[in-house]
């Protein structure tokens, strides 16, 4: 858990969460459960190597006889071996896929009942349920197949015994009594032999988990970066240069952005879904390294590159509050100073107020101390959207990434959390998503994005006046509904 919460958000976005989960849950306790085995294969071993010593001491050539058995168990393990990891590692795969798609239901609970998308999703989940279950039947019958050859060679090998202890019974080479103790023998070495032998199918099925658990560990840890803090002036300037960036293999979102975001002011990004307003909010976050370009920071002291910050700082200087946000289970105090620990009362206070969260706060039954969270006293998405704000507030960074930040409220609320906005980018430098354009006209500057590049920048007036992209939007934006 250490190193995922420690992973390149990229990769974690890359990943899913329902990968992630599977990989700290079900593939390790498959791991756990495998590692009791040693103790059987040590056993078994031990007994295989004295029961071949016996055989010696009986008769070399039946000794030769029980050797029988190993080309055809060599052949089972070389067919099966290579299939079985394939088999394992699809269902852990697909399993993984499972735990994605339950996980997206249960924390997108109230999106699924407002669209009543329960039988959907039900579905869904029984179709990746499907897949995982036809995915451990296919392993099943491989391991079947493969205990069934293990049947056959033991087959094999007490024939060859016993045809092997006839010949020399009638060749007066050894006592009938002497063939019989190597049958009996043989039989007894069934079970450590197919202790040895099943183990491979455990170490399989391990090997997968295990894989995909270490899989985490062996992700190269980012270098360590740039670890100056901010000035205590805490007046910096963003500056985006010929930014590019595209996702994998797919089309470019952002081609030879050039923005500058001088100190203690606001800068709108508008544009139509797909334009590239939230890459390049993550971008200038530093949520994820740009393609190409440079994005840089520069207060008193310098300047430094926002790819080139260290995790530890890099939010000393940018704080981020996006549409998604999280409550933890807890008091709301605990919750509040996630991002801030240590902050005293009046510290708390002071950034509630100034998000206007503190007199709901003080309504709670028990004020700060209130228990917040799943399954505890009930908040509403504005009341969540404010305290994420007041998070942010408490960390004080110079720079403000709002990421579509009051998206989730309703008309009324969306009111109040434009203010809280307004109030907490107030004397930082801020860069707002804005979904509302009501919340870019209250900015400082506008840049309208297109096609992954800038379109037009300025103030709102200004745009207004040019009659381009932005004066389009607004007038769809701002239009009564009524008039279609």
């Amino acid at each position: 858990m250490d190193r995922t919460l420690t992973l390149q958000p990229a990769v974690l976005e890359g990943a899913g969460r329902g990968d992630v989960a599977s990989r700290v849950t079900d593939d390790l306790e498959d791991f756990v459960t495998a590692v009791p085995l040693v103790a059987e294969v040590l056993t078994a071993a031990v007994t295989v190597v004295l029961s071949a010593a016996g055989f010696l001491t009986l008769d070399w050539r039946m000794a030769l006889a029980f050797l029988v058995v190993v080309p055809v168990y060599g052949v089972s393990l070389r067919i099966y071996l290579p299939k079985a990891a394939r088999l394992y590692a699809t269902e852990r795969r697909l399993a993984a896929e499972r735990g994605r798609v339950l996980l997206e239901s249960l924390h997108g609970r109230p999106t699924v009942h407002a669209y009543d998308m329960a039988t959907l999703q039900t579905g869904r989940l029984a179709s990746a349920s499907q897949d995982t279950v036809t995915a451990g039947l296919r392993a099943a019958r491989s391991y079947l197949w493969f205990s069934k050859s293990m049947n056959a060679a033991e087959a094999v090998g007490l024939s060859a015994v016993l045809a092997t202890g006839y010949w020399l019974v009638r060749t007066d080479a050894v006592t009938v009594g002497a063939v019989t103790a190597a049958a009996l023998l043989f039989h007894r070495l069934f079970a450590p032999l197919g202790t040895l032998l099943l183990s491979f199918d455990e170490v399989q099925r391990a090997q997968a988990s295990l894989a995909r658990t270490l899989g985490v560990l062996l992700v190269p840890a980012a270098a360590p970066g740039v670890r100056r803090r901010p000035g205590a002036v805490r007046s910096v300037t963003v500056t985006a240069r010929d930014v590019r960036h595209r996702y994998a293999d797919g089309p470019v979102v952002l081609d030879g952005v050039d923005i500058a975001v001088p100190t203690g002011t606001s800068l709108a990004l508008v544009g139509g879904s797909g334009a590239g307003k939230t890459t390049l909010a993550n971008l200038i976050a530093g949520t994820f390294p740009a393609a190409g370009g440079r994005l840089t920071l520069t207060d008193a002291h310098g300047t430094v590159d926002v790819a080139a910050l260290d995790p530890e700082v890099l939010r000393d200087w940018v704080g981020v509050v996006s549409q998604e946000t999280y409550l933890f289970t807890g008091t709301l105090r605990e919750d509040v100073t996630y991002a801030a620990p240590g902050s005293t009362e009046e510290q708390i206070l002071s950034a509630l107020r100034t998000v206007g969260a503190d007199t709901w706060v003080k309504a709670l039954p028990q004020g700060l101390d209130t228990q917040v969270g799943p399954e505890e006293h009930p908040l509403t998405a504005v009341q969540v959207q404010q305290l994420a704000l007041a998070r942010l507030a408490l960390r004080d960074p110079p720079v403000v990434v709002l990421d579509e930040a009051t998206a989730e409220a309703g008309s009324a609320g969306a009111r109040d959390l434009e203010a809280a906005a307004a109030a907490l980018i107030d004397g930082r430098t801020a860069i707002v998503v804005a979904h509302r354009l009501s919340q870019a006209r209250a900015c400082d500057r506008i840049a309208v994005l297109a096609g992954g590049e800038i379109a037009e920048t300025g103030t709102h007036d200004e745009l207004l006046a040019r009659g381009g992209h932005y004066a389009k939007l607004w007038d769809a934006w701002s239009r009564p509904s009524w008039l279609g």
